[in-house]
């Protein structure tokens, strides 16, 4: 007979790790409510229920009040900061979620969720049950019994993890869990702020719990001590058995939940259809509800709901279309004529390309859908998979409506659709509506699909394109393999959401005071991006084969010296080897920073801190940046050359960066490296497209500083730009109290890592950590900048003010950014948005700048015909690709348009080089 298997479920560690994984990115509900939180916690409920199918199941969950561990230790937890109000929020939600997964919630007034982890975990396994301790704590480890495991779920595309006895012993060098509550009194915590033994580490408290068991053990034998612990030991014998104390987790804590009633009753399959929608789960729902079968046969739903009702329930997600619409195939030439008809007597209308891959300017027009009324779309097939239409003769009549300059053209994502167009002969004209773009401005930390808004928007769940091509993958069907009848609805459907969309964005933008951001920068940027991305740029392909052979030789000489070094071979790839060659092998600290998973810490900020204690760290680092440089870019970059042109296609996204920047992507050519010899050379690779040609490198100047200036109105930061001085060379004049011509490198170099920090909301510790120096140091050169610049330390505080007050910050043009946590209780919360709160109106202002100026020198180029193009843009500089009989014009021009772009109360620099290549003219 099968063993009984039972979960215990720390929901406190699961909501706070989901909560704090999600922070960068949170989710909200319709409502507004942040349901990260929750988010996690029920797909991680769902991984479980999946994998480890178990017969009984519970949730443990903190108390709200004091617990026994207060009462005997008055300082406990004493500095954890406060609860993050969305965690609060979600505990307060917990238990309906609990009620339709049909889960007992197990709450001890005075006892924390690991006491009674730990009690029902015993009471299990003495009536036989083989449990499951599920939680990220490393405290739970002493728990760890021959019938009691401790599952560390995954994240962040981390592996789950089950530490049986053997794990555990390995992990904390211990002959028995148990003792682990031993090393945990010695090494304290300071989350809890359990106190522990001062000087003693994690280390530390391993080696001597291995040698002598246990805290009463070491205090039993003293006299083996060095004088050093003895004396410490003496005096801090009553706090390291209280440190123990509190750090054991309790196993008699009386809890009436009886075994019987944590039997696993399945899910409530309605409870839950409700609870998902309010909670605006759409991808948990899939994942339960699709596909049927599947589900059923792992055992989610229980007894609970019959096949008839999950194939129901099922349905009525898979079709919340069965709203009444009036979709029409436009199957003949003369069906065709009638509908440019109607279409050309419209204002603006939605459409949406249908096509066979998802690369623009390679993929061929399937089809096209329009929509201009509710609930109302026409979609026109191609091809003999579905018509006997000719596309080249109906896109000739689609073209006059297509590039009518009074008509609005309304789509999702409507770049790929400009660039399906362009590519088929008519490139689409006249004014512009980007959906997603639109959602991104009033909502920017949101999510900007289109099924998502329109489930938020309109409660109406689209045809999901998985329903008519099957799961992603090699075996996925092809469009042209999908029935016509269900391509018209699927591809009608697209425009018709699209439009109601449209219907409720335009309102929304001009109630924010968003629509002429969006009218007048945001759209007439379209075109641009669509020109530069078909433009694309040209790499010196032997050139960067030649690079990669250099390098791989130097990568090798690093790994010889490293070899020596360490005294064996390794892999130094791998980051568990590299820790047991550093730390155990060579000690080159004694108490080494460990990761979640118990491994040695060795990433760059680990490796930053350990410049100089030994020769091996410098080789290590260097070895790391030539691979990077090896595999992301330069073996990398002709991969990714398109096989027609022979350039390489970066895809510029509107809708990713909150602060309204450009993002590039496949490849990412904004993140090349320049600040070493190697990185910089990849620009070498960068060459125009003839060979008399030249590329040039337009440049605002310290461009962010600048802004900061115009915000803070601060006078001795606008002085130093009007009389055209290094602002870093004046800052550092002024920080360090020298003339400007005795700074010296280093102190210019703190200024400038200063001044670009304090745009940031650097902290002391921050600044200490960047420029490696003691965090008094770093806070004396902060109070000494705010002291040179009291504009900006006003602009600081009143931006923070200001947002507390309105929940929102905003840039120049009337960007808005929100920040729900800029009032939060929890001060790591807090901190995030009030960094935002500062650096928001910066960065978003000069996205809008320099988008500005890409619009406008775009308009002007094509107005005098040029044949230079624009083909990068890299956050402050854009770059061209110009024809030899072009460069005076464009050298002289370009600055003009660009400083003219956006007007501060200070000068605008723009600085522009030419060159064979981008380094030459960077």
């Amino acid at each position: 007979m099968k063993k009984e298997k039972l979960l215990l479920i720390d929901a406190n560690a699961l909501l706070y790790r989901a909560h704090f994984a999600l922070m960068r990115s949170p989710r909200f509900n319709k409502q507004g409510m942040n349901t990260s939180a929750l988010f996690g916690f029920t797909n991680t409920l769902i991984s479980l229920y999946q994998k480890e199918k178990p017969t009984h199941i519970a949730v443990a969950l903190d108390p709200k009040g004091d617990t026994w561990r207060s009462e005997v230790y008055e300082e406990y937890k004493a500095n954890r900061q406060a609860q993050p109000e969305d965690i609060t929020a979600a505990t307060t939600y917990l238990p309906k979620l609990l009620e339709a997964f049909q889960i007992p919630l197990i709450l001890k007034k005075g006892f924390e969720a690991d006491d009674v982890i730990g009690t029902f975990a015993q009471k299990a396994t003495k009536e036989g049950m083989e449990v499951y301790m599920v939680t990220p704590d490393k405290d739970f480890a002493q728990l760890v019994d021959t019938h009691i495991h401790w599952y560390k779920p995954g994240i962040g595309g981390k592996k789950d993890e089950i530490l049986r006895i053997p794990e555990v012993c390995a992990q904390w060098n211990v002959k028995e869990p148990k003792q682990v509550q031993d090393i945990l009194g010695l090494w304290g915590d300071a989350s809890d702020n359990i106190p522990g033994v001062p000087g003693i580490g994690e280390k530390g408290a391993k080696k001597l719990i291995a040698a002598f068991g246990s805290i009463e053990g070491i205090l039993e034998n003293l006299d083996q001590l060095s004088p050093k612990q003895q004396t410490l030991f003496k005096e801090y014998k009553e706090q390291a058995l209280l440190s123990k104390r509190l750090a054991t987790i309790s196993t008699d804590v009386k809890i009436d939940l009886k075994l019987k009633e944590t039997l696993h009753q399945g899910i409530d399959p309605k409870k839950i259809k409700a609870l998902f929608a309010e909670l605006d789960f759409r991808t948990l729902v899939n994942r339960l509800f699709q596909p049927k079968k599947t589900s059923i046969q792992l055992g989610l739903f229980g007894d609970s709901a019959s096949e008839h009702d999950m194939v129901e329930i099922a349905d009525d997600y898979d079709t919340l279309s069965k709203v009444p619409h009036d979709y029409t195939c436009v199957d003949s030439l003369e069906a065709c004529k009638k509908l440019v008809k109607k279409l050309s007597q419209q204002k603006r209308l939605a459409l949406d390309t249908e096509t066979s891959g998802l690369e623009p300017r390679h993929a061929t027009l399937l089809g096209i859908s329009f929509a201009y009324k509710k609930q109302e779309a026409y979609y026109i097939p191609f091809g003999e998979d579905h018509s006997s239409l000719d596309r080249k003769q109906v896109l000739k009549l689609l073209k006059p409506v297509l590039q009518d300059p009074k008509i609005e053209k309304i789509g999702q994502n409507l770049k790929y659709d400009m660039h399906v167009l362009r590519c088929h002969g008519v490139p689409l004209q006249g004014p512009l509506f980007d959906t997603m773009v639109a959602h991104h401005l009033l909502y920017p930390d949101g999510r900007h699909g289109l099924n998502v808004m329109a489930e938020t928007y309109l409660q109406y769940r689209p045809i999901p394109i998985e329903s008519l091509l099957g799961p992603r993958g090699k075996k996925q069907k092809k469009i042209t393999d999908v029935p016509l009848e269900q391509l018209v609805d699927y591809a009608c459907e697209d425009a018709d959401v699209t439009w109601q969309l449209y219907e409720k964005f335009v309102v929304e933008l001009k109630k924010e005071n968003l629509y002429t951001l969006f009218r007048e920068v945001e759209m007439p940027l379209l075109p641009v991006l669509v020109a530069m991305e078909a433009t694309g740029v040209t790499i010196d392909i032997p050139a960067l084969e030649a690079s990669s052979q250099l390098l791989q030789k130097e990568v090798d000489t690093l790994t010889k010296n490293i070899f020596q070094l360490a005294g064996s071979e390794f892999n130094v790839d791998s980051p568990k080897q590299l820790g047991e060659v550093l730390f155990e092998k060579l000690q080159i600290v004694d108490n080494p920073t460990k990761t979640k998973t118990g491994q040695y810490a060795t990433n760059e900020g680990i490796l930053s801190k350990l410049q100089g204690k030994h020769p091996i760290i410098q080789d290590i680092r260097e070895y790391r940046e030539l691979k990077k440089l090896k595999s992301t870019y330069i073996d990398a970059l002709p991969e990714l050359m398109d096989p027609v042109d022979g350039r390489v296609h970066t895809s510029y996204q509107q809708s990713i960066v909150s602060t309204g920047r450009l993002s590039s992507t496949k490849p990412n050519l904004q993140n090349i490296p320049i600040r070493t010899d190697r990185g910089r050379a990849i620009r070498k690779a960068f060459v125009p497209s003839r060979e008399d040609g030249y590329l040039l490198a337009a440049d605002y100047s310290q461009i962010e500083l600048r802004i900061m200036a115009h915000l803070s109105e601060d006078k001795n930061l606008i002085a130093t730009f009007e009389a055209g001085e290094d602002v870093h060379t004046a800052t550092a004049a002024k920080l360090f109290a020298v003339p400007k011509e005795k700074v010296s490198d280093a102190q210019r170099r703190k200024a400038k890592m200063t001044n670009f920090s304090i745009i940031y909301g650097i902290t002391p510790f921050g600044l200490s950590q960047r420029l490696e120096v003691s965090r008094t140091e770093a806070k004396n050169i902060i109070d000494s900048y705010f002291a040179s610049f009291p504009g900006v330390k006003k602009y600081i505080d009143t931006s923070i003010e200001k947002a507390r007050e309105k929940g929102w910050v905003s840039t120049v043009l009337g960007r808005k950014r929100l920040l729900p946590d800029i009032n939060s209780r929890n001060a790591t919360v807090r901190g995030f948005a009030e960094r935002n709160a500062i650096n928001m109106p910066i960065q978003g202002t000069q996205a809008e700048m320099i988008k500005k100026a890409m619009v406008a020198i775009y308009a002007w180029m094509e107005k005098e015909k040029l044949q230079s193009k624009m083909i990068m843009q890299v956050h402050d500089e854009l770059v061209f690709d110009v024809h030899p009989g072009e460069v005076t014009l464009l050298q002289e021009k370009l600055p003009l348009l660009m400083e003219k772009a956006l007007t501060l109360k200070l000068p605008v620099v723009v600085e522009v080089g030419v060159g064979k290549n981008w380094l030459e003219a960077h």
